[in-house]
């Protein structure tokens, strides 16, 4: 997963396969689940970082050079205006480099989003004779 690059929505994500595929069919089962899972991990963790009411999940892998399997995860502010909601939300990729999100942003929202999605620590169980 990354913070996308040249967008105008903070905390818009990249999630990808580990392996090169090119379409969602040549994922195997245990590909497919771990993507999955990953998409609603991501969907709390940017509600709780963004305060998003809700998230995008997109994929096309159509443009030039970005034909392998990615899915875009996407916040969805409630202060975003209706034309851009929806399939609207693409806009924001084709804004002028000024009204792109700041590379300091971007790190903040990463550094958010790793703190939320590192799993918790492990907890010793002690048995007491019970």
């Amino acid at each position: 997963m990354v913070h996308a690059f040249d967008t105008a929505l903070p905390g818009r994500l990249v999630l990808l396969p580990r392996r090169h595929v090119t379409a969602v069919h040549e994922l195997t089962d245990a590909e497919a689940t771990t993507l999955g899972t990953w998409q609603v991990r991501l969907s709390r963790a940017l509600h709780d970082v963004t305060g998003c009411v809700k998230t995008y999940v997109a994929r096309f892998a159509e443009a030039e050079g970005f034909a392998h399997v990615h899915f875009h995860v996407m916040p969805r502010m409630a202060s975003l205006s209706p034309e851009l909601r929806g399939p609207g939300v693409f806009e924001l990729l084709r804004r002028p480099a000024q009204q792109r999100v700041a590379a300091d942003l971007v790190d903040g929202i990463a550094r958010s989003l790793h703190t939320r999605l590192k799993p918790p620590p492990e907890r010793s169980v002690t048995n007491h004779g019970n």
